[in-house]
Formats: structure tokens, sequence, C-alpha cells
């Protein structure tokens, strides 16, 4: 198993903890904005391709200025960007960044969606995106968004009508929002999801547009603005202390692993939206133009408003629980309406604000943060009424037993009642792991067969316990989740959620084995036991030209979160191979290959992933020279242990270690990606590094983007970092300077080597630089000129300096056997005359 561990601290760290640890506890502010809330009843859907995408200020505004239901569908789950925080790339990135959209919605007020969609990596067009992605799928998905939340008015974040000119996942975000907004009130379209929802029609659709899609400020204050509105973001909340632009910046600041950690800002701002299709506007600048969001809104509503509008008028901030008896009468009335979706959605805020209200305070911890099906489990249930309201707690029902428990029992005031119960989990119950990844996926699609999970932020809680109340007279029932609430004496109290776990899993000790010769490696397997009393075998699934010895090993594990480990040797071909190996744990007959993942950031709920316990292993046909390498870290990469692997010695050199005398040993030194956007330090210690390669040194910069790069000499002579990329993992290296050095020795570069790779081929190349540099390879994608800036090497003084934006970082993980031998030649550059070959 693989655990990892990062504690960010920064200036908002102990409030982000907060949020993303601990149950919601309203204070009577926040209980007052729920209440406004609650007396509209309009709705928003902001529309966007990745996570970071959506405009928080918009999202913000709308939440708690216009009082809307908001929310966000991200098509994909960022899934191909990159971590600036650590090394999970690919699902597991996906996971952390969903977490943070979740985040940033728990600050600026909104709802979170997304669909199918996999983010495969940068798309130059929508034509790529839609080759890529199941476009038919992804627009089901749009559709089942818009009939599911039905909302009055939706904004996209990007222009349908431009394609070509931003990343192919934005302006595809744009049209499949455009075509599913006819489509959704369409039954004869997606007619299975009608079983579960009915069609809908939104009002209007707009486009978030900006001066930055009209190419500069003065072009869009020439533009003509008639067909737009427009909004003052900058408005003040007085009960929230703030302004909508610093909330919208401190939801921002949730994308910490993209790099949004950011300073707020205050002040008028305006924000506009330019109307693209439906209902006319009437010149007026009101989205909701002619949609009654008050309680009218639907039949019998209007008892209902009366009520909950005179709470909003005369709320009683220092004793909220005085508006008990309203709230319970607009609540009774409100069950019995006929409009289902409002009576939903608005049962659901109403009852959160009678709780807070009373001040209930009812929670379930089990006494362990996991369990498998069949394992017992103990729960503590506590409940709590801090309010003078006559409250009975009628019963509770665990969702794992068919009857509830009865109680019958008075709460009186501020007395906690304490109860234990001991469940057993079902053994046909599923892992609370994220559903999404629950099956293979393909490179642009995450495969969701059960309809009603398309679109939810995360699975469901497996097990959770209804309090059936009675609140002065009215029957009320909340649900909660069970968690796990522990302490640490340096962090406090803290919270994760509860999770099913299978009852084993396994996981390898790495996710690639590059096998330089023919030279057997052992190779260890962690299994770890999610309940008491594990035994069985373990064995491994390899490819046929391999071997593996011996073919099974006992395993025997007392206690539930123990681990046992077991060692394989592996033997590779003679020739070059690759395939794939597996553990496989043998319970009673039944075989389990997963491997559990722990995600413990300190901004995110703590999470537990499991995926395929699958590793790469690679018979590599490959020569090297020089044995210790220094390794700058950059944003989160796992070139290090890949170099290792081939046998390199890599020692980790710390910005402050930087200095003449401690590079001077080193056969090559590499930095990692982005280092020097996210260093500082760097704008200082640059002198050493380029004084390193000077006397003789060989350098290798992996790329960077180009904006808030820390120095301006990132190179000796003048290089222009640019954003040109290519995206296309297929596309046609041409090689340059067929006799260079770094491309013959001392391995042979072909096209070969650029064969299977993931992905993209690299990114932001330099596209200008001075004539001390020689390109090596030239590539591009379809319809593009070529770009030749993916590889530049130059002789500086006695050494090499090599600039580099192929995208290393992600071959290395995949086991692609050419991008190890292309970077062995940049690690032994110069060194043909310098040590013995290494085989």
């Amino acid at each position: 198993m693989r655990h990892i561990k990062l504690y960010l601290y920064f200036i908002l760290g102990s409030l982000v903890t907060l949020q993303a640890q601990q149950p919601e506890k309203l204070s009577s502010s926040e209980i007052y904005e729920a209440v406004q809330k609650l007396n509209v009843l309009g709705s928003v859907l902001y529309v966007a391709a990745h996570p970071d995408d959506e405009n928080t200020r918009l999202i913000s505004y709308m939440s708690n200025e216009v009082k809307a239901r908001t929310a966000y569908l991200s098509l994909t789950r960022g899934d191909g960007g990159q971590n600036l925080i650590g090394p999970e790339i690919r699902e597991l990135l996906g996971v952390i960044r969903t977490q943070e959209l979740l985040a940033a919605r728990g600050v600026d007020g909104g709802e979170q969606r997304f669909s199918r969609a996999n983010d495969f990596g940068y798309s130059k067009h929508p034509d790529e995106t839609f080759d890529i992605w199941n476009k038919d799928d992804v627009l089901a998905d749009v559709v089942w968004a818009i009939r599911e939340f039905k909302p009055d008015v939706i904004i996209n974040r990007f222009d349908h009508r431009t394609p070509g000119t931003t990343h192919g996942h934005h302006t595809a975000s744009a049209m499949l929002s455009v075509e599913a907004f006819d489509l959704a009130n369409d039954a004869s379209k997606y007619p299975s999801q009608l079983k579960l929802t009915e069609t809908w029609q939104p009002k209007r659709l707009f486009f978030n547009t900006s001066w930055w899609f009209y190419g500069s400020r003065e072009n869009f204050e020439k533009a003509d603005k008639s067909n737009m509105l427009n909004f003052d973001i900058g408005v003040y909340y007085p009960t929230k202390g703030m302004s909508n632009n610093e909330v919208a910046s401190l939801a921002s600041s949730q994308h910490l692993c993209q790099g949004f950690g950011r300073l707020t800002t205050r002040g008028t701002q305006q924000e506009y939206i330019e109307f693209l299709k439906g209902e006319p506007l009437d010149g007026t600048n009101d989205v909701f133009a002619g949609i009654d969001t008050s309680w009218n809104r639907i039949k019998d509503g209007q008892a209902i408003g009366n009520i909950l509008n005179d709470v909003e008028k005369n709320f009683n901030f220092v004793n909220p629980a005085t508006h008990l008896p309203q709230l319970l009468e607009a609540y009774k009335l409100l069950q019995n309406v006929d409009d289902e979706h409002w009576k939903t959605l608005k049962s659901k805020e109403l009852k959160t604000i009678i709780e807070a209200c009373a001040g209930l305070y009812l929670e379930v911890s089990a006494n362990t943060p996991h369990t498998s099906p069949n394992s017992t489990v103990s729960l503590k249930i506590e409940a709590l009424n801090r309010s003078k309201a006559k409250i009975n707690l009628v019963s509770y029902k665990l969702s794992t037993l068919e009857n509830g428990i009865s109680k019958q029992m008075e709460m009186p005031e501020n007395e906690r009642l304490n109860f234990e119960e001991g469940i057993t989990i079902p053994n046909n119950i599923t892992s609370t792991a994220p559903y999404w990844l629950n099956k293979k996926s393909s490179l642009g699609m995450y495969h969701v067969e059960e309809q009603q999970l398309i679109g939810l932020p995360e699975t469901p809680r497996a097990v959770f316990v209804d309090f059936n109340l009675n609140i002065e007279g009215t029957p009320l029932t909340i649900t909660k989740p069970v968690v796990y609430r522990y302490s640490k004496p340096d962090k406090g109290e803290l919270y994760r959620p509860f999770e099913i776990i299978p009852e084993v899993s396994a996981s390898i000790s790495d996710k690639v084995f590059i096998f330089e010769n023919d030279q057997q490696k052992e190779i260890e397997i962690t299994v770890k036991a999610g309940r008491n009393a594990i035994e069985g075998y373990v064995q491994m699934a390899y490819p046929n030209d391999w071997n593996v010895y011996p073919q099974k090993q006992k395993i025997e594990i007392a206690t539930k979160g123990d681990i046992q480990k077991v060692v394989f040797t592996v033997i590779p071909p003679k020739d070059q191979s690759d395939g794939l190996i597996t553990p496989m744990v043998n319970i009673n007959g039944e075989f389990y290959t997963d491997e559990l993942i722990e995600i413990d950031y300190t901004h995110i709920p703590y999470q537990t992933v499991l995926m395929p316990s699958v590793s790469k292993v690679v018979r590599l046909d490959i020569k090297k020279r020089g044995e210790n390498i220094g390794y700058i870290e950059g944003a989160g990469d796992v070139v290090p242990e890949s170099l290792r692997q081939i046998g390199y010695n890599v020692t980790i050199i710390k910005p402050e270690q930087i200095a003449s005398e401690n590079l001077v040993n080193f056969d090559a030194i590499v930095v990692g990606i982005r280092a020097y956007n996210i260093l500082d330090e760097l704008k200082f210690k640059q002198k050493f590094l380029l004084d390193y390669v000077n006397e003789g040194g060989n350098l290798i910069i992996q790329y960077n983007t180009n904006r808030r790069v820390k120095t301006d000499n990132i190179a000796p002579y003048p290089l222009q970092l640019s954003r040109d990329r290519v995206t296309d993992e297929n596309a046609e290296v041409r090689i340059l300077e067929p006799d260079h050095p770094l491309l013959n020795f001392p391995n042979k570069i072909t096209q070969k080597d650029f064969e299977g790779w993931v992905q993209e081929r690299g990114l932001y190349f330099p596209n200008q630089w001075s004539e001390e540099f020689t390109p090596l390879l030239a590539m591009n994608d379809k319809g593009e000129s070529s770009k030749e800036g993916s590889l530049l090497v130059a002789n500086y003084g006695k050494g090499h300096y090599i600039y580099t934006g192929l995208s290393f970082f992600r071959e290395f993980p995949a086991g692609v056997s050419g991008a190890y031998r292309l970077f062995v030649n940049l690690l032994s550059a110069g060194k043909e005359d310098k040590t013995t070959l290494k085989n």
C-alpha cells in the first residue's frame, strides 16, 4: 500500500482543515443566510470542462447575492492535469481535484456535478476532444444534469463559436451545453433517463465573457455590449464580513494541487455574461427576468412563503430557536405540495435550518475508520438538544438493519444522550471507494452503468443512521452518515469518512520495474488485512515470456489493518520485452486484486481509493554512463524513483543545499518539472547551477510554464519559453541531428523509441533560442507548424546545458522504454571518454 502524506501549512490552513474534516455547524448569521436562500426558488447551472475552470466570482455572486441554487458542472475531474503538491497523477489526481472542487463549493455556496468524461490531457480542438470522448455519452450526461438539476439559467464558461482558439475540452464543454439546452426538453432524446427524471427546458443560456476572449481590455471596451448583462461582483456581505470577490478568492484557493492559492481581492468589479438563446431579456439586467423565483412559483406555495418571508424579515440572531414553530409549520405545509422537485429540495433545506435553530447535535461515530463486509463495528451515537424546544427521540434506524430501534425518549435541554450499537456490515455491501473507478476506464471515458450515480461528486455513504424525531409535535427524520471521529495531541479533534473496503488488498512496491539486463529482481508484495484473521495465499499473474518464483506464498494476518510482506523473484527474458504483473490474493477461493491507496492532505477529507494492483515490467535494452545523479524536486514527479530503477544513485538536492561544493561530484543534475515556477530560491541559486555546467557539469532542465518563472536567466543563453505543445502522443517525431551524440551515445535513438508514449509528447516548448542551442527533434500536432523546441542542448564552458519539454514525468510511470533510453543519453552527455560503459 502506498501511503501519501503531505501537510500543507499556509495562512488559511486552520480554516481549510476545519472545513475539510468537521461536520457543518451553522452560526446565527449562517442560519439567516440559509433562510434567505430558502426563500428563492431559482437555479443556475455553470458549465465548463475542468476543476479550476469555474468562475468562483460568478458562482459566489449567484449563490450569495442572488440567493439562487447554483451548481458547477465540470465535465471532467481534471485527471489529465499536473499536481503541484504531490506525486499523484491521473486517477488519483482526479480524486484530489474532485475534493478540491467540493471544498471550493463549500466556500462559495455552490453545488458540484460531473460527467463521465475522462480528462486525457491538453486538446487543441474540440474535434480531437470528441474523437477521444464518447461525444454522445458526454452529451447524455449534460442532458441528465439539466434534467436532474432543472436550472432556469445556464452559463457557459467558454465560447462555443471559437473552436481551435483554446483548449479543446473548453470549447467542447460549451458546444455540448448549447446542444443540451434544447435536447433536455425532448422526450425522444435519451428516453431511458426519463424512468428516473423528467424533461426540462431551461429559460436562458449565457456565455460568461470577458476581455480575455476579446484579446485585450481595449478591445473589450470597444465591444458591443447591448446583448450582455453585467454585475458588480465586488458586493459586500455584512453577515460574512467579506465581499463577494474575497469569498471567490478563498474558493479558488482550494485548488491547491493546481497552484491556485492566492491573495484575496476586494472592491467593485464588473462581470459580464452574453445572452445566447432562450427567452428574451426585454432590456433588463436580471438573469431571472420573467421567472417567478418566489414561493408563488409552486402551487400552494404562497402560504409557505408568507411564513418563511416573515422569518427572514424578523430573524432573531440572538435566539434562532424562537422561529421553530414557524419553520415546522412551513415544513408541514411543504409536505402537501405537488411539485416533487421543489418539495424535495426545500424540505432538505428546511430540515437543515430546523436542526440548526434547535441546536441539535446528532452524530454517529464508528470505532474504526474502515471495515470490510461481514465485519462487526461498534458505533457511538450522540444526540443533544441545545434549545428549549420540546424534542423527542422516537427511534433511530441503522441502514444495515431492517428495523429501527425504538427509544421514545425526551431530549431535555442541553442533556446529552449517548448510545452504543454493534452492527455487522452486510456481505453484499459495495465499497465506498470512488464509484467512477470501479470499472476500467478508456482514454476518454469513465464507465459508470448506474444512471443515478452519473454526475455525483462522490460515492454515496454506505452506512448511515436515520434519527426519527418529534419536534414540537411535528415528526421529522434527519439522516447522518457514520463517520470516524478521533483526536491527535498535536491537532485536536479530527474526522474521517467511514469507509467500506475489501477484506484484503495487495500492493506492489513500485508501479514500474525496469530490468536493464537479464538479471532477476526481487519484487515485494504488501498484503493488508481489512478484517481480523486473514488466511490464504498470494500468487502472481505475469507475462508468458517472464518467470516468477515461487508460484504462491501463504499469508496469515491476525489483526485488521496489519500487513504481511512477501517477496517474489521475477526473471526477465533475454530480449527486450514488457508486460504487466498483478498480485492475486486468494481468500477462501475468492481472488482479490485491488490495491488500497490512502490520500492524506489537510485541505481535503481523507481519501480511500481502490485501484487495480498492476505494475509494468520492462526488460530494457539500455546502456548508461555515470552513476551519481542530483535531483532538484519540482512540482511532484517520479523521475528520481524511475532513475533509481535503472541503477542510478539519485540524491535529492534541497534548494538551500545548492552550492558549488555540493554539486561538483554529480555526473548530472536534473531539475524537476515546474521547479522554476514554484521554487523562489532558484532565483538566487541559478548562478551555482550554471557555474556547475561551466566547470564541466551536465544540467537537465525539465519543462516549466512560461508564466511566473522565478528567474530571468533560466538558461546561460537567451531562451524564451512558450505555450507550444504537442498533445498527440503518436505525433511523428523527426530527428533533426541524427549524428548528434545525445541521440547516439550510449544508446542509438530511433523512431522506435517514440512508440508507445502516453497522453502527449511534451509541453511548454521554447519557441526562440540563441544560436548556441542545437534543437534535436521536431514534431507537431495535425495541421500545425513544426515545433523544434522539445529538446535543446548547448555547450556552456566545459559542460552541457539541456532543456527539454518532453513529458518524461508521464512516460516513466507508464514504463515507456524509449523515454528511458533517451533520458539516459541526456544524463550521459559528454561522458564518452570519462567513464567505463555501464551495462
